[in-house]
């Protein structure tokens, strides 16, 4: 099943993005081998040539290396994996905090929805 990608961003920095948050959320853990790039690249319905971009932006922040003749890896390095996901968590809760800023919500409003739906949640986990 192809990738839900969308023409807003560049698809390669969507497809590197996907990439990272299986990185970061451990479907690719550490020391992990990746699926080649022509495997991945059918995964996504993408041409190779945009996969391949993907992995470069990739290696270039650290997250994955490349072994010459045994492929690509996810780096070993747990605080390059940190970094990431603290970056993926502050990008994502800032979008969400514009949104409600969009529609009106106050930040003390926020805090006490966010703390609300939480406590529902882990009441519906805890039954």
């Amino acid at each position: 099943m192809a990738w839900d990608l969308n023409s807003a961003r560049p698809i390669y920095t969507q497809i590197a993005d996907v990439i990272r948050r299986r990185i970061v959320g451990g479907v690719y853990p550490t020391g992990h081998k990746l699926p080649s790039v022509r495997d991945l690249a059918s995964e996504a319905a993408v041409n190779p040539n945009t996969m391949q971009r993907s992995f470069a932006e990739l290696e270039q922040e650290g997250l994955i290396c490349t072994e010459r003749t045994a492929g690509r890896f996810v780096t070993e390095d747990q605080s390059v994996i940190e970094t990431q996901r603290e970056r993926l968590i502050r990008s994502a809760v800032f979008e969400f905090a514009e949104k409600m800023r969009g529609i009106g919500v106050e930040s003390g409003q926020l805090c006490e929805q966010i703390e609300t739906v939480l406590k529902e949640g882990d009441e519906k986990f805890e039954n």
